[in-house]
């Protein structure tokens, strides 16, 4: 088990501990909403520190960041298998394919910003 599915299932047994002994319970306990606005306070810290350059404290807010991911994706009862799914899902397709196929208006997978480039399982 990696890493991150040991967060994750960690996590999934905060979900029931007391809010006054576990910081992911209480988070949880405050709804998703909450999680998904603590999710967005780490996301900011770690774009400035990705700005700075500063790789030790990037490293340390990315961290942060994928736990508040998950913590918010349990508040919506969303898995990280089925985000690992819907990785797997869209590796190795192009940027503009991936667009061509989404006619429903979700973000698109791999290309730059004018909607060029391919995927190449990295997210880029």
């Amino acid at each position: 088990m990696t890493p991150l599915h040991r967060l994750a299932a960690t996590i999934e047994d905060r979900r029931s501990a007391d809010p006054d002994s576990s910081w992911t319970a209480r988070l949880l306990a405050k709804g998703p909403e909450k999680c998904a606005e603590k999710f967005g306070e780490e996301a900011v810290e770690a774009i400035i520190e990705a700005v700075k350059g500063d790789r030790d404290r990037l490293t340390s807010e990315a961290a942060d960041v994928m736990f508040h991911l998950l913590v918010m994706l349990a508040a919506r009862d969303v898995t990280l298998d089925q985000v690992e799914a819907e990785l797997a899902r869209r590796e190795g397709v192009s940027g503009l394919t991936e667009r061509a196929a989404r006619a429903d208006g979700r973000a698109d997978w791999g290309g730059d910003q004018q909607g060029q480039g391919q995927n190449d399982g990295q997210g880029s």
